[in-house]
């Protein structure tokens, strides 16, 4: 009888192997895009801009430093598209748009920057040293390349100048961004001693 069901195991044992990573990969990937969902609803409205602050820039930092690069960009493409079927995943702000309007409006420079961002972010940390000024490094270059492309999306939206784009999309964050870089950074080399000590 065992005989008999040999080929079935080996079977079963082989579908395991394929199947096994792709679910967890997947079950990643929507975790990471939920995290980034529930950290964009804490939000500061800020009156002079249409670009609220928010936490979801912390996701993605974090994330980036957490993910592999390919798992990083999957997830923030995941959270992107969910956010553009209308799913209440975006930072609610002044736009009372949903789905693919938010997308495309004031914020959508630095939402569309969100999976380059972690991906760069996941490839630099694990080209160099795993420590806290490292880290620091890398998160703050992919928070820059974030508010960079919000800017630059926000000057073309709306027709202002590089200097008043920088003045609406940049400068008010700068702040909120380097408690979020270092936050980041500091809670991802955590976990990765936490895991190191694991194994």
């Amino acid at each position: 009888m065992n005989k008999d069901l040999a080929p079935q195991l080996a079977l079963v044992a082989t579908w395991n192997a394929a199947v096994s990573p792709w679910l967890r990969s997947a079950g990643v990937v929507l975790a990471g895009s939920a995290l980034v969902a529930v950290c964009a609803h804490v939000v500061l409205p800020l009156w002079f801009t249409p670009v609220p602050l928010t936490l979801g820039n912390f996701a993605v930092l974090f994330l980036g430093l957490l993910l592999s690069p390919r798992l990083a960009a999957a997830t923030l493409a995941a959270y992107l598209a969910e956010g553009a079927l209308g799913l209440p995943v975006f930072a609610p702000g002044f736009v009372m748009a949903a789905g693919l309007a938010h997308l495309l409006g004031p914020t959508g420079g630095y939402l569309l920057a969100y999976p380059a961002a972690a991906m760069l972010i996941s490839f630099l940390w694990r080209r160099g040293g795993r420590g806290f000024s490292w880290a620091l490094a890398c998160t703050a270059l992919g928070s820059l390349v974030i508010l960079s492309c919000g800017a630059i999306w926000l000057a073309a939206l709306t027709h202002v100048s590089a200097r008043t784009a920088a003045t609406l999309a940049v400068l008010p964050f700068l702040p909120g961004d380097a408690l979020k870089v270092a936050a980041a950074a500091a809670f991802a080399v955590g976990f990765d001693r936490l895991r190191r000590r694991a194994v």
